[in-house]
């Protein structure tokens, strides 16, 4: 009989603690991140700004590589295959994309595109003299520097991370409010800085800034490469300095990210000054997140063309 109470007593004890550890993984598993990817640093800062602490974020580019040329590592294999979520800007800027996710294996990934239902600007052959070697057949993808493509793009990001993650969905809603507020006021705040200046017609080095100059309304009046990885041709250079010279261009719009050669070469023949921008957060100090990187860029701009 005693060994019977023993029994009931140690099966009593043991029932509660077994249930304890059981509720105790529960709330440990709930609370793991969301594990996101994202392919540039832009929709990294985008995801943080939205999720919070509630996701685990990785950009498989870090700001200072070329989007069109980058080459993925095996880290970033690792990365794809523990992701929920994968964001892209899509638009045929990523076009490695496809082969890691094939790779990597991750059948329950979902990629999501941010540039959806954003209006694409096909690029048009260059006036100066030679035709667009890098034009972009599906429309230019570089939407994200324009502050209103950012938004949709930035909705785009909290509505597939709510889906993935119910639970904590309207933290997710409310700060994608607050960013978006944050991010009308920086856009005001930055095209008074360029509009009131009567010169705004620039030479930009690669056909990134079509949507930002049309938000700033900049004038591009020649691109330098015309060829992705390429230099471009002795004919096309001419034709660029001549057309410098004629419209009274004074400032040239390079990138961290690309080889200065060209762009000094043009200033020296020409007297153009350059504004070395970056199309990405984190290409140059102070632009970590991508207001940072909006008022970095237009203060340089703003600057240079003030000088002209």
């Amino acid at each position: 009989m005693s060994r019977l109470i023993l029994c009931v007593l140690f099966i009593a004890l043991a029932a509660p603690f077994h249930w304890t550890t059981s509720v105790s993984v529960s709330v440990a598993a709930a609370a793991e991140p969301l594990n996101v990817v994202v392919t540039l640093p832009v929709l990294k800062d985008w995801v943080q700004q939205v999720g919070g602490t509630h996701v685990r974020v990785v950009s498989l580019m870090t700001g200072y590589e070329s989007e069109h040329t980058y080459s993925p590592k095996p880290s970033d294999l690792v990365a794809v295959r523990k992701a929920t979520l994968l964001f892209e800007v899509g638009a045929g800027l990523e076009v490695w994309v496809s082969s890691l996710v094939k790779n990597a294996g991750n059948a329950s990934l979902q990629v999501i595109t941010t540039s959806k239902d954003i209006p694409l600007i096909h690029d048009q052959p260059e006036s100066a003299g030679e035709a667009h070697g890098h034009a972009h057949t599906a429309g230019n993808p570089h939407v994200w520097l324009d502050p209103s493509s950012a938004a949709t793009m930035v909705q785009h990001i909290s509505n597939a991370m709510a889906a993935a993650d119910p639970t904590h969905a309207a933290d997710y809603r409310a700060n994608t409010t607050t960013y978006l507020q944050s991010l009308t006021r920086v856009q005001d705040e930055t095209l008074g800085l360029l509009q009131q200046l009567p010169n705004r017609a620039v030479i930009v080095h690669h056909p990134a800034w079509p949507y930002f100059a049309r938000r700033y309304e900049l004038r591009i009046a020649g691109t330098i490469l015309t060829q992705p990885g390429g230099e471009p041709s002795a004919r096309h250079l001419q034709a660029l300095i001549e057309t410098i010279r004629r419209d009274h261009i004074r400032v040239i719009i390079s990138e961290v990210q690309l080889n200065q050669k060209v762009p000094q070469l043009l200033a020296r023949e020409t007297g153009a000054q350059i504004a070395v921008l970056t199309t990405l957060p984190g290409g140059m100090p102070g632009t970590e997140t991508y207001l940072d990187m909006l008022r970095y860029n237009v203060l340089q701009l703003a600057s240079a063309l003030k000088q002209t």
